[in-house]
């Protein structure tokens, strides 16, 4: 364990005495920093600084024949490379700490290409020499204002899940909104010791059209007075506890109960402290200050309104000092907009309002690295998550949660955007199911989770046989994971909506924190070597069918592949005891038709009219199910006069097919093929990057060029296959085009609450509403 440093004990609260935390835990990749941002308030300090990061990457290189001959008939080797990205770190912690946390940066600090720190907020003066003094670089202070909403935009943009509505007496708190294509324009009302209302259009166009001096330095000034309070936090303790009613005059005081003629209700406030001036008694701190949070959050609300209407803006969010994730200001905030816009209008905050201006701060000292170019992804492996601030909890545990908190997020290889074949890109959710608001369901998977640790652990290993220390790492991994589902038990909204896709998502973050790039790479390799040996002949087997036993060949072919799924565990489980098992078994294993979801008569009977223009197919699996059973409905596509554009993972994860591994795959299987070699060649058959490094499938972020494609070849059939990508994302997906989503049900627990058994099929074909095609009939999506 690494000392940060220490604090005076006389200027330290409730907190440890020292900061002990090891530096790879806050202060991460430190030595590789090219460029600072800092923004200082009155209590929270928040740093940024941008990284390179060295990491493994799992690289796949098609042997030539002679290579291949050599390496016992092998057809691709893979090596583990070192790939340098970049990195954006954001560390929040109280301003005691300021000077020791500089000594620590300053002490591990290697090489910095800049020799200026951008510098916003108020205490960005009060601090400009400390900060000079201590790293050598020259501060370069930059508007609040602009930085604040620089950060916004960014955040709005990159981060999935940003923006919540907080529901106070609901099963779930937090509830997330999905990411608008479009963020503009919207208001941002930012209550710090005054409030600020910004109307932002655009990514450079905003303008401050209001505000007032009724802030939170309002209440907090107001409520040292009259309680003695001087602690911002402790005064919203008291009013969590407190009775306004004891001090506010309400309506039912005046009337004897509701205004009906103007729809007044009883129990509204009439006078804020208004009981105050006539009752001969002394009132509790905590009534007093639960009345001037009411009364501070309902002028706020009233005026956030006003602006909202004039504007006719729908998008108000609420940020700064006032607001800072705490649960009592965020409900009080909330109440206000609901009673003064009758629900029209919601209030949003942000996840990770605190690194608004800091973030903005960034950028404007990285303009040259044009960072709005790029897409990002927050890493969860590095992230803090949305702490819980609330007065109510224990205080060692409020300092503990308080005292660090941590933002970091990884330049992605290319621009990620909507697939533009979305019926509604706005109202688009991928997940099927929220764990956040469905406890059953969150148990069973972070039970799931936890229990295929082990097998997650043994296969990293495996992965890496030459690598000694490989087994001391997945040690580590195993650690950081456990640590992540214990911290999603108790907050489940820690990351956003919390669902299997997020789980899978993280577990991927932390294999990768410790160099397990592709813990399934031998596997793969081995399973697509022996599948490639049964291509032909599967293909001859379909060959001598009829037109129509053959169609439903192609759809078992598919389904039975896609039962080769090393990330459900009985399926693994049989792969582990079993390796012989085999296709045919995979297909005896099927469920039965009718089955659980079943439209395939719908789909028969399309495919008897004219061919699709061009179907996008986002495959899954490697091994069986992309060469037995993916290839073989492809070449049937390319047959039919319709062009296939597979859509495959740009990096690995569990033992889904890579981008790198479907290209040397095609190529193998168009040399034994003359329909997927003429595809092929012909350029009617492409093979794309998803821009995914997941087993589930978010369509509003995909890759750019994939996005081009789709529009160039008129795309009129999307294909979605997978448990993962079918299922648990996805499944009700509204699209513009047909659509048809495969998948087997290899999960008991899921398959029993969907009113199925191990191994359901679920057969989805669906027409768009409102664009009825002649040769399917009146079928309508299900």
């Amino acid at each position: 364990m690494a000392e940060c440093g220490r604090v005076d004990s006389n200027t330290s609260h409730a907190m440890d005495k020292s900061i002990t935390l090891p530096p790879d835990e806050i202060f991460r990749n430190l030595e590789n920093a090219k460029r600072f941002a800092i923004d200082i308030g009155g209590s929270l300090t928040k740093l940024a600084y941008y990284s390179t990061v060295q990491h493994k990457v799992a690289k796949v290189r098609s042997f030539d024949h002679t290579a291949k001959e050599a390496a016992g008939g092998k057809l691709y080797e893979i090596s583990m490379q070192e790939e340098v990205t970049a990195r954006l770190h954001f560390i929040k912690f109280e301003n005691a700490y300021i000077e020791t946390c500089l000594d620590f940066i300053k002490d591990h600090l290697v090489n910095t290409e800049t020799k200026v720190i951008k510098a916003t907020g108020g205490g960005a003066h009060k601090f400009k020499e400390l900060i000079e003094r201590k790293l050598g670089l020259k501060v370069d202070k930059e508007d609040e204002m602009t930085c604040l909403i620089k950060g916004c935009n960014f955040v709005l943009k990159n981060i999935p899940h940003e923006a919540f509505v907080y529901a106070k007496h609901a099963d779930s708190e937090f509830r997330f909104q999905t990411t608008n294509p479009d963020i503009f324009p919207y208001l941002l009302v930012n209550i710090g010791s005054g409030v600020s209302i910004v109307k932002v259009e655009s990514e450079d166009k905003f303008e401050r059209i209001g505000g007032s001096s009724i802030g939170g330095g309002t209440f907090w000034g107001l409520g040292a007075l009259l309680t003695k309070t001087k602690r911002f936090d402790e005064l919203l303790q008291l009013a969590s506890k407190g009775q306004h009613a004891s001090v506010d005059m309400l309506v039912k005081d005046i009337y004897g109960g509701s205004y009906g003629y103007l729809g007044l209700t009883g129990d509204l406030i009439a006078s804020s402290f208004g009981k105050s001036a006539t009752a001969d008694k002394d009132f509790s701190k905590e009534d007093m200050a639960k009345s001037l949070l009411h009364m501070i959050s309902n002028d706020i609300g009233q005026l956030a309104c006003l602006y909202a209407k004039l504007h006719n803006l729908s998008r108000v969010y609420f940020g700064g000092f006032f607001i800072r994730g705490h649960p009592v200001t965020m409900h009080t905030i909330t109440y206000s907009i609901n009673f003064f816009t009758k629900g029209e209008v919601q209030a949003l905050f942000l996840r990770h309002e605190g690194y608004l201006g800091t973030i903005g701060a960034f950028l404007k000292g990285a303009e040259e690295d044009n960072p709005n170019q790029y897409s990002w992804g927050e890493n969860y492996a590095g992230s803090s998550g949305l702490m819980s601030v609330s007065p109510d909890m224990n205080p060692m545990q409020r300092a503990r949660s308080g005292t660090f908190d941590m933002l970091e997020m990884d330049r992605l290889e290319r621009q990620l955007v909507n697939l533009p074949l979305l019926q509604d890109p706005s109202s688009y959710i991928p997940d099927t199911v929220d764990l956040t608001e469905d406890a059953l369901a969150r148990e069973y998977w972070l039970y799931c989770f936890e229990e295929a640790l082990d097998g997650v652990v043994k296969r990293a290993v495996a992965s890496q046989p030459d690598m000694p220390e490989a087994a001391l790492r997945a040690e580590k991994f195993r650690q950081k994971y456990r640590h992540k589902l214990q911290t999603l038990r108790q907050q489940p909204f820690a990351y956003g909506s919390l669902t299997v896709r997020s789980l899978l998502d993280t577990r991927e973050h932390c294999l990768n924190e410790f160099n397990f790039p592709d813990p399934y790479s031998k596997i793969k390799q081995r399973e697509n070597d022996i599948a490639l040996k049964y291509y032909q002949k599967a293909v001859k087997s379909l060959d001598e069918l009829s037109w129509e036993e053959k169609q439903f060949a192609l759809v078992r072919g598919v389904l039975a592949g896609n039962v080769f799924d090393w990330g459900a565990k009985a399926v693994s489980d049989v792969l582990e005891s079993d390796p012989e098992f085999g296709f045919e078994e995979a297909k005896r294993q099927l469920e039965e038709r009718p089955w659980l979801v079943d439209s395939y008569d719908q789909w028969l009977e399309r495919l008897k009219g004219p061919p699709h223009k061009c179907a996008l197919f986002f495959v899954d699996n490697s091994g069986v199910d992309i060469i037995l059973g993916v290839m073989p409905f492809v070449r049937e596509l390319l047959s039919r006069g319709t062009e296939v554009v597979l859509a495959s993972n740009s990096g690995p994860a569990l033992n889904d097919v890579t981008n790198g591994e479907l290209q040397i795959l095609t190529e193998r299987i168009a040399a034994m093929d003359p329909v997927i070699e003429a595809g092929l060649r012909e350029d009617r058959l492409l093979l794309v990057q998803s821009g995914s490094s997941s087993p589930c499938l978010d369509l509003s972020r995909l890759d750019k060029v994939l996005a081009m494609v789709v529009r160039e070849r008129q795309t009129d059939l999307v294909i979605i296959e997978g448990m993962g990508r079918a299922i648990h994302t996805n499944y009700y997906a509204m699209l513009s085009c047909e659509s048809l989503k495969m998948a087997v049900i290899k999960n008991s627990w899921l398959a029993d609450r969907l009113g199925g058994k191990l191994f359901s099929v679920v057969f989805k074909y669906e027409v768009p509403a409102g664009k009825p095609n002649k040769d399917c009939g009146a079928f309508s999506p299900s």
